[in-house]
C-alpha cells in the first residue's frame, strides 16, 4: 500500500517538474522572441528539451526566423540596387544636361545662323543620348522586377539579326567600318522575344562601336542543338577591360568613361538571354573582345 502511495507521489512529482520545466521553457521562447524582435541579430531560438511539442515548435520559428532575415537581405540588395541605379545614372545624365543648358545660352547670343544650326544638332544628339539612358534604366529596372514576365515565342534568329544589322548600315557607313557578317543560310528559331532579342544584338553592336575599334565580326550558326551567336570587335587596350566583370551593371572600361554610357548595356543583355533559357559569356583574344551567347534550337510554328 505504502509503495503504490509511493509511486503516485513520484508521478506526480516528476509531472511537476516536467510541467514546470515546460512552463519555464515557453517563458524562454517568449523572451528570446521579444529579444529579436527589438534587435536585428543573427540568433536562432534555443530549448533545453523537445518535450510536449517544444522541438517542433522550436523548429519551426527557426525556419520562420531564417526565410525572414533572407527576404530582409533580398529587401536590402533591392533597395541597395534602386540607390546604386539611381545615384549612377543621375551622374551619368547631369553631364548632357549641364552640357544642354550651356548650347542653348549660346544659341541665344549666337547670330550666326549656320553656328545656331551647328548646336541645334549637337543640342540634338545630347536629347538622343538622354533618351537613351533613360530607356536603358526603364529596361534594366524592369528586368530585374521579379513579377515582369518575358513573353516567349518561336522566333527565327536569322531574320532577327538580318533586320537588326541593317539598322547600322547608315552608322558604319559614317564610321567607315566594313562588318564581317557570316549568318547560316539555315533557318534557326529559337523560344525567345523579338524586341528582347533585337535589343541584345543591338546592345552588344553598340557597345563594339562605343568602345572598340573599326572592326567587327558576327557569326551565326548552328551548334548541335543550340543556336551560336558570336559578336566581336577589336579593342585597343584589351588590358584595361576587367572579362570578369563585363556584365555587371554600371561596369565600364577605361576608355568608355568619356562616352555617353550608362554602363547598363551589357547587364541588360545578360538578363534578357538568361529569360530567354539562353547563355552568355565575353572572353578576350589577343586583341579581340568577344561576346558568345547561345540559345536551344526549337521547332517553328511550321514543325521545321
Amino acid at each position: 500500500m505504502y509503495s503504490v502511495i509511493g509511486i503516485l507521489v513520484g508521478i506526480i512529482i516528476l509531472q511537476f517538474i516536467i510541467i514546470w520545466k515546460y512552463q519555464r521553457q515557453v517563458r524562454d521562447i517568449c523572451r528570446q522572441l521579444t529579444f529579436l524582435m527589438k534587435h536585428d541579430s543573427n540568433m536562432l531560438i534555443h530549448r533545453e528539451f523537445d518535450i510536449g511539442g517544444i522541438g517542433t515548435l522550436s523548429d519551426r520559428l527557426n525556419e520562420f526566423l531564417e526565410l525572414r532575415r533572407k527576404e530582409k537581405q533580398h529587401y536590402q540588395e533591392k533597395e541597395t540596387l534602386i540607390a546604386d541605379t539611381y545615384i549612377n545614372l543621375s551622374h551619368d545624365i547631369r553631364t548632357p544636361l549641364t552640357s544642354l543648358d550651356g548650347y542653348f545660352q549660346i544659341m541665344e547670343e549666337c547670330e550666326n545662323v549656320e553656328d545656331q544650326k551647328r548646336y541645334l544638332n549637337i543640342i540634338h544628339e545630347r536629347i538622343h543620348s538622354l533618351n537613351e539612358m533613360l530607356e536603358e534604366l526603364f529596361t534594366f529596372t524592369k528586368l530585374k522586377n521579379e513579377s515582369y514576365n518575358l513573353e516567349l515565342m518561336p522566333c527565327c534568329i536569322n531574320r532577327i539579326l538580318k533586320e537588326t544589322v541593317f539598322s547600322y548600315y547608315d552608322d558604319w557607313v559614317r564610321m567607315e567600318i566594313q562588318p564581317d557578317i557570316r549568318i547560316t543560310e539555315e533557318q534557326l528559331h529559337i523560344h525567345g522575344n523579338r524586341q528582347g532579342l533585337s535589343r541584345v544584338i543591338q546592345n552588344v553592336i553598340k557597345n563594339g562601336l562605343d568602345h572598340g575599334e573599326k572592326k567587327i565580326n558576327i557569326v551565326l550558326e548552328r551548334d548541335q542543338d543550340r543556336v551560336a551567336l558570336r559578336i566581336s570587335n577589336q579593342v585597343t587596350h584589351p588590358e584595361q577591360i576587367d572579362i570578369e566583370h563585363v556584365f555587371d551593371r554600371f561596369y565600364k572600361a577605361d576608355a568608355a568613361r568619356s562616352k555617353t554610357s550608362t554602363g547598363l548595356g551589357l547587364s541588360i543583355v545578360r538578363e534578357l538571354v538568361k529569360r530567354m533559357n539562353g547563355e552568355i559569356g565575353a572572353k578576350i583574344e589577343e586583341s579581340e573582345f568577344i561576346v558568345e551567347m547561345s540559345f536551344p534550337i526549337v521547332k517553328d510554328r511550321m514543325g521545321k
